[in-house]
């Protein structure tokens, strides 16, 4: 009875189990919080236009294409087609940026990685204080460091976005753009976890009849 229970339990572990949170980032004493809500479609927009507009001229996302974005996020795709498609004329695509990566390499000293999986690689946290703590350092060649990725070769790109919001709506900006890359890394994550609900409901329904019958069969045994 008691390897029964313990069954149970383990099915249930990873729909109890919180995320981790906190943890060190760079020099600062732990990540900030970010605002990841894959039910917002109006931020999940939001951010799929400044990833467009401002990361996908140095770094891919090949593994999401513009179709699939299109459906999950409510956009016409007739709009995708006109305004967000840069980088390729088949809407089936992937969004893949069409820079040299030998030149890359040249220009920061390693090309700039793939950011499909990033979020899940260093966690929206991480990501989102990363883009967020970004300061002048003139010994560095853009002119900029980072308080979480020390002498990272990544310049500021978003420091005309945040010249042109101010400090608040530019971190409102920043949320949108990690709840953006955070369904990036995982576009079936909703669904995912809707379904994850009724599988737990029917476990939960089904233990009671097998533990009855397990009382059952068991009940004459010394």
């Amino acid at each position: 009875m008691k390897k029964l229970f313990l069954l149970f339990a383990l099915m249930l572990s990873p729909a109890l189990a919180l995320a981790g949170g906190g943890g060190a980032c760079g020099t600062l004493p732990k990540c900030e919080k970010a605002p990841v809500d894959l039910h917002n479609k109006e931020s999940l927009q939001n951010g799929a236009k400044i990833f467009i507009s401002y990361c996908l001229g140095c770094h891919s996302a090949k593994y999401l294409r513009y179709e699939r974005m299109a459906q999950d996020l409510e956009i016409d795709p007739k709009l995708v087609e006109q305004y967000m498609m840069f980088t390729t004329e088949k809407i089936g695509d992937g969004m893949d940026t069409k820079v040299n990566k030998k030149d890359q390499a040249k220009w920061f000293g390693n090309a700039p990685p793939d950011l499909s999986l990033e979020t899940r690689l260093q966690s929206p946290d991480w990501v989102y204080t990363y883009l967020l703590n970004f300061y002048p350092d003139d010994k560095r060649p853009w002119g900029v460091n980072n308080r979480v990725f020390k002498d990272v070769a990544m310049p500021h790109v978003l420091d005309s976005l945040e010249q042109d919001l101010g400090p608040e709506d530019y971190k409102v900006a920043v949320g949108d753009l990690v709840n953006f890359m955070t369904y990036m890394a995982e576009p079936i994550r909703t669904e995912r976890e809707r379904l994850g609900v009724w599988v737990l409901l029917f476990l939960a329904i089904m233990f009671v009849p097998v533990y009855l019958l397990n009382k059952e069969y068991w009940k004459d045994v010394k």
